[in-house]
């Protein structure tokens, strides 16, 4: 989100001083549009690598623009949370939409994203068999999304965080209810499609960062939900990144864990490359207990059909600390 603070006069100046020139500018028009890479920025507006690289440096130093890494390559987009936020994005919001350079500018990115789109769907109809045939022996993917929902609840949530957000149908599904989400994967081929998802979505308070569930790409305490979505069951060490979990919780936040009950299917682990088959209620709110959350909840979704031979579970667990503070404050 943009800042509420006002700018500096400093703050100010350097801002302006920094988007000042025709191609920051246009850099700024697009990033406040899209996520891009510096390849991505060279297509639209036909100019070189290192001329695009040095624009987006300075903007980048200036604090308007935020870069992260996906592999190899690296993603930029308009800043949320620095001092002159607000005043760039009502510079960029009082830019006349049909100017011809902005026009063409925004052409261009639309062909960019049908490119991504099209190399997104190529990457999924290449594992559509495999994710079919597992959505097959559970209940159907509306009946867990509406379960999300209601957990999740209708009040706003400051700061959502999807781990493992894989083709980002978590965060297109509750990115709504938030001032601000983020989706982490380590695969570029899921970020991918799950940029894609989001742009098609038009969630501009989604954003996606490639990293380790056992070592986020996120501020400590910053979280009020964050959510754990048919993750675990691939990891060798689920306690291990629950903990992680845990610790971008705000006091009070909620963490939110869907993965299947314990099963016998050990065709999942050949096939699939699930190294856990399943995981009984106590497990979970066992690691949850060791991290420090309490006000368990669980609940479970048996399917209904005779293929229906997975149950999927939903735990949720609350951060304890701003219970403990009321507690203090009651005593004292």
């Amino acid at each position: 989100m943009a800042s509420t603070q006002p700018a500096s006069f400093a703050v100010a100046l350097d801002a302006l001083e920094a988007a000042g020139e025709v191609t920051r500018l246009r850099l700024l028009a697009l990033l406040n549009d899209a996520e891009l890479t510096v390849t991505e920025l060279m297509t639209i507006l036909g100019q070189s690598q290192p001329r695009i690289s040095r624009h987006l440096k300075l903007l980048v130093e200036a604090g308007l623009v935020d870069r992260h890494r996906e592999g190899a390559w690296a993603f930029f987009r308009l800043s949320e949370g620095g001092s002159a936020d607000a005043l760039v994005r009502d510079v960029l919001k009082g830019m006349d939409e049909n100017d011809p350079v902005l026009t063409a500018d925004r052409s261009r990115l639309a062909e960019v994203r049908r490119a991504r789109a099209e190399q997104a769907a190529r990457y999924f109809s290449e594992q559509a068999r495999n994710w079919d045939r597992l959505r097959s022996l559970h209940v159907a993917e509306d009946i867990v999304e509406a379960a999300v929902l209601e957990i999740a609840g209708t009040q706003p949530v400051q700061s959502l965080l999807d781990l493992g957000t894989g083709t980002g149908r978590m965060l297109e599904l509750l990115a709504p209810l938030a001032e601000r989400a983020i989706g982490v994967d380590q695969s570029p081929p899921m970020l991918n499609l799950a940029r894609t998802r989001l742009e098609r979505a038009g969630l501009r308070n989604a954003q996606l960062r490639q990293g380790d569930i056992y070592a986020l790409p996120v501020e400590q305490d910053s979280c009020d939900l964050v959510i754990v979505h048919q993750v675990l069951h691939y990891l060798d060490d689920p306690g291990r990144a629950l903990r992680e979990a845990a610790r971008m919780l705000r006091p009070g936040g909620r963490l939110l864990v869907i993965d299947f009950a314990p099963h016998s299917h050990e065709f999942l682990r050949e096939q699939h490359a699930h190294r856990r088959l399943g995981f009984a209620v106590e497990e979970i709110e066992g690691f949850m207990k060791e991290v420090g959350l309490r006000d368990f909840s669980h609940r479970a979704l048996a399917g209904t059909r005779k293929q229906h031979q997975l149950t999927v579970s939903l735990w949720v667990g609350r951060d304890a600390r701003a219970t403990q503070i009321l507690d203090q404050r009651e005593s004292a």
